[in-house]
C-alpha cells in the first residue's frame, strides 16, 4: 500500500451510540486501513467514556453494511457503522 495515498472512510453511529457520542457520523483519515486503525483514530476524537461504549457489549460493527467479523480492511470512500446491542423482547 502506498503510505502517501489517503485512506478515507466515514463512520457512523446508530441508536443510542449516536446519543453517546452525540453526532451521527465523521469523516476519518485513517493509518491504519482496518478495524483497529478506525479504533485507533476514532481514540484521538471521542472520550474515554464514548470509546467504552463503541466496544461494550453486543456492538457491532458493519463495513458497508456488512457485519465485520475480526479487524476487516477497510478502503478509502468505505462506510463503517456502530450498531448498539438489539434490544427488545
Amino acid at each position: 500500500m502506498n503510505s502517501a495515498a489517503s485512506t478515507v472512510v466515514t463512520v457512523r453511529f446508530f441508536g443510542s451510540l449516536r446519543e453517546t457520542v452525540g453526532r451521527d457520523a465523521v469523516d476519518l483519515d485513517v493509518d491504519d486501513a482496518c478495524i483497529a486503525g478506525v479504533r485507533k483514530r476514532l481514540a484521538s476524537l471521542l472520550s474515554a467514556d464514548e470509546l467504552q461504549a463503541l466496544s461494550g457489549q453486543g456492538v457491532r460493527v458493519c463495513v458497508n453494511q456488512t457485519i465485520a467479523r475480526g479487524n476487516v480492511e477497510v478502503r478509502a470512500g468505505d462506510e463503517v457503522a456502530f450498531l448498539p446491542p438489539v434490544t427488545g423482547g
